[in-house]
């Protein structure tokens, strides 16, 4: 077994960084760690010490959004206002996806960033 401490980035190819840096600022309220040129940005969740690489690639930008085997990436939402977070998302040009509960007392929304990657927001 090798032994990590944990899970350290999610590198998410984009097709309009100012878009999906506007997304995540605005909706999960990241910030700028580092930036690789142009068209790397890393961000971060304060009090935490994941990290979310945002990458436009001209290349790659036709595979922006889709999920290469991953179906999502998610998020506990701290105030457990569930509502609040899905109008953020829309807000900042996502859409909601569903919503449900995983069980009782466990609710859950599946939203959309602008390139069309699913996150889960769950409240723990």
């Amino acid at each position: 077994m090798i032994r990590t401490k944990g899970l350290t980035h999610i590198h998410l190819i984009v097709r309009d960084m100012e878009r999906s840096l506007h997304f995540y600022r605005s909706v999960f309220g990241m910030r700028e760690q580092f930036k690789v040129g142009d068209e790397m940005v890393f961000l971060h969740t304060p009090r935490s010490k994941d990290l979310i690489t945002l990458h436009e690639d001209g290349d790659a930008a036709d595979v922006a959004g889709t999920s290469g085997g991953i179906a999502h990436f998610g998020f506990s939402v701290v105030d457990g206002d569930l509502e609040a977070a899905i109008k953020e998302v829309k807000k900042a040009g996502g859409k909601l996806l569903e919503r449900g509960e995983h069980s009782p007392g466990a609710p859950y929304a599946y939203v959309a960033d602008p390139d069309g990657y699913v996150i889960e927001l769950g409240i723990d």
